[in-house]
């Protein structure tokens, strides 16, 4: 099979299921805000099987963003976060352990600034760097981890890969 279909196809389908998990959360008021558990959040895992993952849950951000009308400050820095995130999962990929680290790090330290200057919220700094925090330990961590076991059996024969 070609190598370029392949992750083309692979980073398509994660973005796609970045916006749908997105979308669906966002029907519940949790996808933004000082409080939201973007459970799309937890895709960022994926990287562990497949560089694809980056492209396709940076992808799915955007889109996301996009989709549910976030400011365009959002758009750009809540993308760059969840690309660094995917990043460094991919960089700690042979640390299953820490694959979600990334992801819950640059979405703590990145999002509570964004929702300060694109949305004005008047919570502290330190206040909303907790609250988002915990949700993405929930999207990350958590249900991350809950994917990462659950693909863990066949993840490899899954995204067609070779051991890292």
């Amino acid at each position: 099979m070609n190598k370029k279909v392949l992750f083309t196809s692979q980073a398509a389908l994660i973005a796609a299921l970045y916006v749908v998990l997105t979308i669906f959360i966002s029907a519940f008021g949790l996808a933004n805000g000082a409080i939201q558990i973007r459970i799309s959040e937890a895709l960022t895992v994926l990287p562990l099987f497949t560089p694809a993952a980056i492209p396709g849950v940076t992808i799915g951000c955007l889109l996301s963003n996009l989709f549910t009308g976030c400011a365009p400050l959002d758009i750009v820095f809540g993308t760059c976060a969840t690309l660094l995130g995917a990043l460094g999962s991919y960089a700690l990929r042979r640390y299953k352990w820490l694959v979600p680290l990334p992801p819950i790090i640059a979405n703590t330290i990145i999002v509570p600034y964004v929702l300060r200057f694109a949305y004005g919220v008047p919570d502290a700094i330190p206040y909303l760097m907790a609250t988002v925090g915990v949700g993405e330990v929930i999207s990350c961590y958590i249900l991350g981890m809950m994917l990462l076991y659950a693909l863990n059996t066949f993840g490899k024969q899954l995204f067609k890969i070779e051991n890292n």
